[in-house]
C-alpha cells in the first residue's frame, strides 16, 4: 500500500494537521488540513488506484469489481485505522477514494475562543453544559469539524473527571480522543454484525456515567436516547444536519428507522444542548459555531418544545 501511494501521500498520515485525503476522478490527490483548507498534493495513475482499492478490499475481507464497486472501512493500523471509502466504474468515471484521518491533535475550547470559532459566551455555556451533565448534540455537514469539536469538549470533560466518572466511547473508527482516567472505547465491527445498536446495549453493562457516540446515523439513535434518558446524562454525539432544529428532526427520523413512531418527547427529555458548526471559507479558522440551542424551562411555540406548563424553552442564542 505504501509503495502504491508513494512517499508524498504517505507523509500526510504523519501530519497532525491533516484531516482528509481525497482522490478525484481526474487523478488529482487533494489534502485538507486544519486551518489551511484544501490543497493539491500530487496525482495518482488509474492503474495504481485500482491496485490500491484491490488491496483495501482484500484487507477488508471482500472484493472490488463491477458487481461490487464500493470498498469502505477502516484501514490497517499502519495507516492509523483511518476511515476509507472508495469506488470504481461504473459508479465513477475513474476510480476514486476519500480517506478521513483520525484526530492526532486535540484543540481545546480555549483555543476555539482564541481562533474566534466560538465566543467567550458560547465557551461559558458549553462548560456549564458539561458541568451540569447535559447531553450535547453537535451537528453540521461533512468535514465541518464536528469530531474535532467533540474532542475539545471531551478534553474539558477529562480535565474535570476522576476515577468515579466512567466514560464509554462508541465509534466506527478511532477518531475520538479522551484522556479521562476511567475511559473505555468500543468500535463497531460490521463484518460480525456488531453495530452501534448492539454496542449501546453492551455499554449499559459496562457501568457508564457518560456515553459518547462518534456519529448517529441510523436506528441506533433510539438506543442512544434511551441510554441517555435512563440515568446516564452528560453524553456527546454528532449528527449531520444544517441547523439545530433540523438536527432534532433528523434525530427523530433516525429513531423511526428502528420501527417506532415519532419520538419528540424522548428527544426533548434527552437532548440538553445542540451546537451547530459549519465550514466558513471567509473565517480565518475555516469554520465557526453558527448556532447553539439549549433546553430550559419556559414556553416556546416551536413543535420541538413541550407545552408551556410542562416544558423547557429552547433558546436560539447565537447566529
Amino acid at each position: 500500500m505504501r509503495r502504491i501511494l508513494g512517499s508524498e501521500i504517505c507523509a500526510v498520515f504523519e501530519d497532525p494537521a491533516a484531516v482528509e485525503i481525497m482522490l478525484n476522478d481526474d487523478g488529482r490527490v487533494l489534502v485538507e488540513r486544519h486551518g489551511a483548507g484544501i490543497t493539491e498534493l500530487t496525482t495518482l495513475p488509474t492503474s495504481k488506484t485500482l491496485n490500491f482499492l484491490g488491496l483495501m478490499a482484500d484487507f477488508r475481507g471482500t472484493t472490488v469489481s463491477r458487481e461490487k464497486p464500493i470498498v469502505e472501512g477502516a484501514m490497517p493500523d499502519e495507516f492509523l485505522r483511518a476511515r476509507f471509502a472508495g469506488a470504481i466504474p461504473p459508479l465513477m468515471p475513474q476510480p476514486t477514494f476519500a480517506i478521513r484521518l483520525p484526530a492526532r491533535k486535540v484543540f481545546t475550547l480555549d483555543q476555539y475562543v482564541a481562533k474566534g470559532i466560538i465566543t467567550p459566551a458560547q465557551h461559558a455555556d458549553i462548560i456549564q453544559a458539561v458541568v451540569d451533565h447535559k447531553n450535547i448534540l453537535v451537528s453540521g455537514s461533512t468535514s465541518s469539524g464536528k469530531t474535532t469539536l467533540v474532542n475539545a469538549i471531551l478534553h474539558t470533560i477529562s480535565e474535570r473527571s476522576g476515577l468515579n466518572e466512567r466514560l464509554i466511547l462508541i465509534q466506527d473508527t478511532s477518531e475520538l480522543q479522551c484522556s479521562a482516567p476511567n475511559t473505555t472505547s468500543m468500535l463497531t465491527y460490521e463484518d460480525a454484525g456488531v453495530d452501534y445498536t448492539k454496542l449501546l446495549k453492551l455499554t449499559l453493562r459496562y457501568r457508564p456515567d457518560r456515553i459518547i457516540v462518534g456519529e448517529v446515523r441510523d436506528g441506533a439513535a433510539l438506543a442512544l436516547l434511551k441510554a441517555w434518558n435512563t440515568g446516564h446524562p452528560g453524553g456527546l454525539a454528532t449528527l449531520h444536519a444544517n441547523n439545530p432544529q433540523a438536527a432534532l428532526m433528523r434525530l427523530d427520523q433516525l429513531c423511526q428507522e428502528a420501527g417506532v413512531p415519532p419520538q419528540k418527547e424522548l428527544i426533548r427529555e434527552a437532548v440538553g444542548l445542540v451546537i451547530q458548526i459549519q465550514r466558513d471559507v471567509n473565517h480565518p479558522a475555516g469554520r465557526r459555531i453558527t448556532a447553539m440551542e439549549e433546553i430550559r424551562d419556559g414556553a416556546d411555540p416551536s413543535p420541538w418544545r413541550r407545552p408551556p406548563t410542562r416544558l423547557a424553552k429552547i433558546r436560539a442564542r447565537y447566529s
